[in-house]
């Protein structure tokens, strides 16, 4: 017989053999997560005895790591702003970096409601829906469209939408940025694709392999995403709303040109975890 420990242990080692760098946190997440318990469950349960399905189930899903196929896609879902969010092949699985434009863009939606008495909330490339979808729960008077190009990714998000019982002011539309988008918008937000195409054979096996593609390339210069939106986005924001979008490590001064030459001003930069720049939020500019 095999013990919960024993398994957590064995895992492990072979994560740490492998050359994964946070071997033991991935071994309780990923045996935890796959048998329905909280961490604390994890290291207190440690005597429980495991089935054959059980063990079964532990073997495939580390022998799927060991292929560096990363833990919340085996596991098929992953925490957000407090979310738990369903993940799929074509959408990029949420990272907290990403909370930081949720936090960015909440005050200004707040503001917002607190003079119009309701916000109208556009997400382009909505992926999961972990953008808007956070939004919405935090701002009951708030309704909003999730776009994206991907069926797969709309079919998540409505999905989301519905477990966390946001269904009613959320929906999920096919567009190609704002082709298929109609009427204005308070606040648009956007975590776009913006790593040059060169970069990407050189990622990580866990974002390069299993990421998807169309959610990672910005183009050559890993721009061209956010020249599709400020070209754009003045024709469907309401003259008092704002843009909040993700950025690369590296782009804060680029993306800015991007946005003033088409209207926009910089209203607020914000850094990731890291202290990377990583979120930048627009008005539009006066005249």
């Amino acid at each position: 017989m095999t013990t919960l420990s024993a398994a957590v242990t064995e895992a492990r080692n072979r994560f740490s053999e492998a050359g994964l760098s946070d071997a033991a946190i991935e071994a309780r997440l990923l045996i935890g997560g796959l048998l329905k318990l909280t961490s604390t469950e994890v290291f207190t349960g440690g005597e429980r005895v495991l089935t054959e399905d059980e063990l079964a189930r532990i073997s495939n899903a580390v022998e799927r790591r060991l292929k560096r196929e990363p833990v919340h896609r085996i596991l098929g879902s992953r925490e957000f702003h407090g979310m738990d969010l369903l993940i799929s092949k074509e959408t990029l699985e949420p990272r907290p970096d990403t909370e930081i434009l949720v936090d960015s863009v909440l005050p200004y939606m707040r503001q917002i409601v607190a003079v119009k008495g309701e916000a109208r909330l556009l997400d382009l490339g909505t992926g999961t829906g972990a953008i808007i979808l956070a939004l919405l729960k935090e701002s009951p008077e708030t309704q909003g469209i999730g776009s994206d190009i991907s069926e797969d990714a709309l079919k998540t998000a409505a999905e989301n939408a519905a477990r966390l019982g946001l269904s009613e002011r959320f929906e999920a539309i096919r567009s190609d940025w704002f082709e298929n988008i109609s009427g204005r918008f308070d606040i648009i937000v956007s975590n776009p694709p913006y790593i040059r195409s060169d970069v990407i054979p050189a990622l990580e096996p866990e974002v390069r392999d299993f990421d998807p593609s169309a959610a990672l390339d910005g183009g050559p210069d890993g721009l061209a995403a956010y020249r599709a939106i400020a070209a754009d986005a003045g024709n469907f924001l309401e003259k008092d709303g704002v843009i909040g979008v993700e950025i690369g490590f590296d782009q804060k001064e680029t993306v800015a040109a991007i946005f003033r030459s088409d209207g926009f001003e910089l209203a607020q930069a914000k850094r990731d975890y890291g202290d990377n720049d990583r979120v930048l939020v627009f008005t539009v500019k006066e005249a």
